[in-house]
C-alpha cells in the first residue's frame, strides 16, 4: 500500500488521508479520502486560488455552499468546488460522512491543511493559537484563504501579529505548531505503468 499523510482534527473528529499521484497527462494530483462525524462542520468558508477540488460521497450526506448556492449531495453524488469560488462543507446527515476526491493541480493544499490541523490541535477547542494561525494563513495567502476574519482585516492585522510573534520569539525554534519545517505535505505515491 502507498504511503499517505493522515490528519485528524481532535476537536471535530474530521480525518483526512492524502497522497500525491501523477495522472495520465503527468500532472500531480492530490487525492483525498476523508470522514466527518454526523452533524459536524467541516472547514469555514474558504477559497483555493489555483486548485479545483471535487469530492464524491461514499457514505452519509454532504452539505455544501459553493458561492451563493447551497447543495446537498447524497451517496454516489459529487460536489465540485471551482478555482476561486468561496465554499464550505459539512456533514448534513445523521451518519458518518465519508468522501473521496481530488485536487488539481496539486499546489500546496496538503501542506496548508497539515499546518492548519497542527495549529487547530495545538489550541483549546475553537481557539487556535493566533501567532501560529496568522503565520500559516499569511504564508499561504497566494494560494488559499479563509473568509474569517474578512480578508481586508487579515491583510492589516496579520503582519502586525507576525511582527509581534517574531519579537516574542514564537517562530525562533523549529517544530512549533504549523511551522514550515513540520509541514512537508503528502507523499507522492508510486504509480504503475
Amino acid at each position: 500500500m502507498d504511503n499517505f499523510l493522515e490528519l485528524e482534527n481532535r476537536h471535530t473528529g474530521e480525518i483526512l488521508r492524502m497522497r500525491r499521484v501523477r495522472d495520465a497527462a503527468g500532472r500531480t494530483v492530490l487525492t483525498i479520502e476523508g470522514s466527518l462525524p454526523p452533524r459536524s462542520s467541516g472547514p469555514p468558508p474558504h477559497v483555493h486560488f489555483r486548485e479545483r477540488e471535487e469530492g464524491t460521497v461514499k457514505a452519509g450526506t454532504l452539505g455544501a455552499r459553493i458561492g451563493n448556492e447551497k447543495i446537498t449531495v447524497p451517496v454516489g453524488g459529487t460536489a465540485v468546488f471551482p478555482v476561486g469560488i468561496v465554499h464550505s462543507w459539512w456533514n448534513a446527515g445523521e451518519n458518518l460522512l465519508e468522501i473521496s476526491g481530488q485536487v488539481t493541480p496539486a499546489e500546496d493544499l496538503d501542506r496548508y491543511l497539515q499546518a492548519i490541523f497542527a495549529v487547530l490541535n495545538a489550541g483549546p477547542s475553537g481557539r487556535p493559537p493566533i501567532f501560529y494561525l496568522a503565520h500559516v494563513l499569511w504564508r499561504h495567502r497566494r494560494t488559499q484563504a479563509v473568509m474569517l476574519p474578512p480578508p481586508i482585516i487579515q491583510r492589516i492585522v496579520f503582519p502586525i501579529v507576525l511582527l509581534i510573534g517574531r519579537t516574542l520569539g514564537k517562530y525562533s525554534e523549529v517544530g512549533w505548531p504549523g511551522s514550515p519545517e513540520s509541514c512537508m505535505g503528502a507523499p507522492e505515491a508510486e504509480t504503475a505503468n
